[in-house]
């Protein structure tokens, strides 16, 4: 049983990973508070229909977009498209650029470019279940009672502090 056997350690490395991105998180919020560093990222707004598609990664409350960090010289399109093939495996669609937002989040001087993605049906999606354990493909009615990131927040028009 060597497949069984693999599965088994695939989830235990799931789980230490789940494990140290909890125990990270706080600590980088508290040294980002201290040191305010300037942050840029991008996120993407899946729309199927009038749904979003939300993210529940293993280390925060809020629900998010697909989306993180943009690397050194890397575009913010390319990051987009980067971290949503990492967190759910979609890569070959075409994103439409809709806007940026700044704001202080997580302790960090974030600046967010936003990108929407159009769909007619949600297609398979592979979580990493590491840093996104959950998806949930919300109603514009259901959006409004979901916790989200100040970022989504932003992207929303909804006005969220810090």
């Amino acid at each position: 049983m060597p497949s069984l056997e693999r599965t088994r350690l695939a989830r235990l490395i799931d789980a230490v990973w789940r494990v140290a991105l909890r125990l990270a998180f706080p600590l980088a919020r508290v040294w980002w508070r201290l040191r305010r560093p300037h942050h840029e990222g991008a996120l993407v707004a899946i729309y199927v229909g009038q749904a979003l598609l939300l993210l529940k990664s293993s280390y925060r409350a809020e629900w998010n977009f697909p989306g993180g960090s943009i690397r050194p010289g890397e575009a913010p399109e390319a990051a987009a498209r980067r971290e949503m093939d990492e967190e759910i495996g979609l890569s070959s669609y075409t994103l439409v650029p809709a806007g940026s937002a700044f704001g202080i989040w997580d302790g960090r001087q974030d600046r967010v470019h936003f990108f929407e993605l159009h769909l007619d049906r949600l297609p398979e999606l592979r979580l990493d279940n590491r840093e996104i354990v959950a998806a949930h493909l919300a109603s514009p009615e259901e959006l409004k009672g979901i916790a989200v990131t100040n970022a989504v927040a932003a992207y929303l028009g909804r006005e969220r502090g810090g």
